[in-house]
């Protein structure tokens, strides 16, 4: 980076800073809640009207209060909508009108949650529901105080007690003929059932809300329901489902005429867009935004997501464009959340152009001045929440310009704000950042509890993180996965000569936590549950002819982490840059498609053969190793690794290989040989409306070999082999293996990673729903899934995340999938060998996939690496 000048920071900050310090210890006698929660995942949270006296000359000055109480909250000034608050709450006390004082303190509870202050709103909702108890007559304000002591419950990381709340406050609504607040209530149901990782009985509850909302006229309540039904399926990560709903409430507000509302679905189709990587259409969507948006706010935040992604996609030209129309804009918001959050993420967008060199108008003080702004504001409202993410932004300016003390004060003091306020979403990188700023200082010792404590954050951040305050700019490969890869780095540079197992152990358990992190970003919630066991353990007693390898890609250098049948955890490194990792495996998987680029093939997967296994090769042999796990990183995952060539030979040739996502194993048994009986599925002609995927006339061989090898199979084939017919089998056949002959693509976005079925795709989390509704009827586990002639998405380095999620989702065992497509023949062939060698010998199921492909490798016609390397084993092995 230039060397640019140093920012000075204003005196209100560090005055401000000061005054912070006198504060720790009211601070930290607060319970702090790590569990972050998206307290209504699509509405924002709506304070409850108090009923205004029929009669006119009772209007009091108390109804205006609660009126400037509402106006406060609906502008984002939480803490003056507080004060307000109190003040009618003291009036309603005086006067003995419990009812209304009862509605006025849970709406103080909802903005007290606000402002992350929870002993307040627990005391208020509980005051609120002790006034109401035993009262039935306005039954209104009871649900109200019921939903707002859910969305307390859900924050406070009790989404059970939430889900109890919300279910009797939908019964309430259902009662009263209140429509909106019963889906209301039934979408806050969903996100509980979510935390508590019962996705699919929340995407259930999700269509029956979809259903009840299209059986109703056009009104206002619909088009929001709509749209907060669209918001609430982008985050479950049904982006297909949540794009046809949000264009339903699209089609509402326009034939009803709300400018507000038409403008509040084009956003949420923008958002809608960009998640599907879909630029173009979000950016139109924008756009349209700001020509329909009576709301200046909603304009601007519509033009800085614009900004974000024109930045994302070099697109600087038009990015250069846009910023002088926010910046004249930006500065006539007035102060509440929303707009101080709008001038942090502008700002943020204006420090990658400063970071990256583009050209710009705007200084590192100019940066450093709106900034500051937002600190001032926020303390104005007194919003600790908002200043804590404001000054961690200014924080990160320092740190780009190199002002280490600067940055990491302004960066403690922030982390002290964000606890105070439960706020995990801007803690984690508060965390990182110190982390960061420790290590540039040469505090390594600092710098790796920084990073733990990050990582910590996350970890209890695991199953919202894709909910996180929808307001904070979030980007999964720019704000989880560098504190992983940064962490293991700094971890193994501190011990630079010789590494500590418990430091090894400490850095493979990390990049294990990322490749879940991974996994529940591509499915949008905590995926990987159930009993595991430690591969160590597998390798020292169930299985001593195994040994696991963990590559870890960092930016400087390759480290590999061994594990050998009962001997301590080693390491070795490579110095090599990852951009130079990434080319010699982009450029290897792309040839692996070719039948004869083997030359190219050999040449290449020398290189990273001795990367990852020279070094170790000798140790391997001496110990009778016989399989190799790895655990892979990053394009890693996208190789068949049995590819890797010595000079000599194939390592598929020396060793049986096998892929896992992490370092356990569910349920760590072999497969029962006597007993193969398989489900298969095939189609050999794609649907009509999928040119892309050419016929498989070798489907009906491959299933008579799998037939031929002694296996007892129930077929589904061609039109037979409907989403319907297969869950109708999988519920009512035994079977232990599923074998699914049928194009197929693997992507990293769960809504791009299908099979295909007569009657048209069946996608990852389909297909999960699909597996495991039959657990609850047939107890026996699904010990392998096949997955025939599905391919890598082309272009997408992160494909095999796609894979993985299948196999997890699966529930099997074990997973054999294909990562392109190869000759139908040879396919065939090696599918029918694989299953005798499974069926006829005592041998693992790594090691019968192993030969099978070494058949294929002695076939004159399918010797090249193309055609007997595209399959692979994850899961468990034996």
């Amino acid at each position: 980076m230039n060397k640019i000048t140093r920012v000075c920071c204003p005196d209100f900050v560090i005055n401000g800073m000061r005054k912070i310090k006198g504060k720790l210890v009211k601070f930290l006698r607060l319970s702090l809640c790590f569990l972050l929660a998206l307290l209504c995942t699509v509405n924002s949270p709506v304070l409850a009207r108090v009923a205004t006296p029929t009669n006119t000359s009772q209007v009091t000055s108390t109804i205006s209060l609660v009126e400037q109480g509402k106006a406060l909250y609906d502008a984002g000034r939480f803490a003056e909508a507080v004060q307000i608050l109190q003040q009618a709450a003291q009036e309603y006390r005086q006067k003995g009108d419990n009812l209304k004082l009862a509605a006025t303190l849970s709406n103080l509870s909802l903005a007290y949650q606000q402002l992350g202050e929870w002993n307040q709103a627990q005391q208020a909702i509980t005051d609120s529901l002790n006034l109401l108890a035993g009262k039935e007559q306005n039954l209104q304000v009871l649900a109200q105080s019921l939903d707002i002591q859910g969305r307390l419950q859900l924050a406070m990381g009790k989404p059970e007690a939430a889900l109890n709340t919300w279910q009797r406050t939908a019964e309430i609504y259902q009662q009263t003929k209140n429509f909106s607040g019963e889906v209301r209530s039934q979408i806050n149901q969903a996100q509980a059932w979510r935390t508590q990782g019962f996705y699919r009985r929340a995407v259930k509850i999700l269509a029956e809300i979809g259903k009840k909302l299209q059986s109703q006229p056009d009104s206002l309540e619909k088009a929001v329901g709509l749209r907060s039904l669209g918001d609430a399926l982008m985050v479950a990560g049904n982006l297909t489902e949540s794009h046809t709903t949000l264009e339903q409430s699209l089609a509402v507000a326009q034939r009803l005429q709300i400018p507000t509302e038409i403008a509040a679905s084009f956003f949420s189709l923008g958002n809608n867009a960009r998640a599907k990587l879909q630029t173009s259409a979000a950016i139109n969507y924008y756009q349209q935004t700001v020509a329909t948006s009576p709301s200046p706010l909603t304009k601007i935040q519509a033009q800085i997501n614009h900004l974000s992604l024109l930045l994302d996609n070099q697109q600087l030209t038009e990015a250069q464009t846009l910023i002088p129309a926010i910046q004249a804009q930006i500065n006539q918001l007035p102060p509440s959340r929303a707009a101080i959050y709008a001038q942090i993420n502008f700002a943020q967008s204006l420090m990658k152009v400063l970071s990256h060199n583009f050209p710009s108008t705007l200084s590192t003080q100019d940066l450093a001045k709106l900034l500051a702004k937002t600190i001032q504001q926020a303390r104005s409202l007194d919003d600790t929440r908002v200043e804590a993410y404001a000054i961690l932004s200014l924080g990160n300016l320092y740190e780009q310009n190199h002002q280490w003390t600067e940055a990491k004060n302004l960066t403690q003091q922030a982390l002290i704000l964000a606890q105070a306020s439960n706020a995990p979403d801007i803690i984690y990188r508060l965390e990182w950042q110190l982390g960061r700023l420790l290590w540039a200082e040469k505090d390594i010792s600092g710098a790796i509890a920084a990073y733990d404590a990050a990582v910590e954050t996350l970890k209890s951040l695991r199953s919202d993180l894709v909910a996180v305050n929808q307001d904070v700019q979030f980007n999964f490969r720019d704000t989880v996965e560098p504190i992983y890869r940064q962490s293991v780095e700094l971890l193994l540079a501190s011990q630079p000569e010789k590494v500590s197992e418990k430091t090894l152990d400490k850095a493979r358990q990390r990049i294990e936590a990322l490749q879940l992190a991974e996994l529940d970003n591509f499915f949008q919630e905590a995926c990987l549950q159930g009993q595991t066991v430690l591969l160590d353990q597998v390798v020292d007693q169930d299985n001593p002819t195994a040994a696991i390898l963990y590559p870890i890609i960092l930016p400087q250098q390759i480290q590999v982490i061994v594990k050998i049948p009962n001997k301590p955890l080693q390491r070795y490194s490579t110095n090599v840059e990852q951009t130079e990792v990434n080319k010699v495996l982009s450029e290897l998987r792309n040839n692996l498609v070719s039948p004869t680029a083997s030359k190219a093939i050999k040449s290449q997967s020398q290189q990273i053969y001795n990367w990852l296994i020279k070094p170790i090769e000798s140790e391997l042999a001496a110990s009778g190793v016989k399989t190799l796990v790895f655990v892979p990183d990053g394009m890693l995952r996208n190789l068949p690794l049995g590819t890797l060539y010595d000079g000599q030979q194939y390592l598929i040739e020396k060793y049986a290989i096998a892929l896992s996502v992490g370092l356990q194993l569910l349920d760590p048994k072999p497969l029962q040989r006597g007993q193969l009986k398989a489900l298969t599925a095939g189609l050999s002609e794609p649907p009509p409306n999928y040119p892309n995927f050419s016929p498989l006339p070798g489907i009906k061989s491959e299933v008579n070999l799998i037939a031929s090898a002694g296996v007892s199979i129930t077929s589904l084939l061609d039109q037979q082999f409907t989403r319907e017919a297969l869950e109708k089998e999988v519920n009512s056949v035994s079977f232990n293996v599923v074998h699914l002959a049928t194009h197929g693509q693997f992507s990293s976005r769960a809504e791009n990673t299908f099979i295909l079925a007569a009657d048209g795709p069946i996608n990852v989390t389909q297909f999960d729903t699909l597996l495991r509704g039959r657990e609850q009827i047939r107890p026996s586990v699904v010990e392998l899934l096949v997955l025939s002639a599905c391919q890598t998405a082309a272009g997408d380095n992160r494909a095999a995340l796609g894979l993985a999620g299948a196999a997890i989702r699966a529930g099997a065992r074990s997973t054999i999938a294909s990562l392109w497509q190869i000759d139908d023949e040879s396919t065939a062939l090696l599918v029918g060998d694989f299953y005798r060698e499974l069926k006829s010998s005592n041998i693992t199921k790594a090691e019968a996939l192993r030969r099978a492909q070494l058949k294929l490798l002695q076939h004159p016609n399918y010797n090249a690496p193309s055609y007997w390397s595209a399959y692979v084993l994850i899961g468990n092995w034996l």
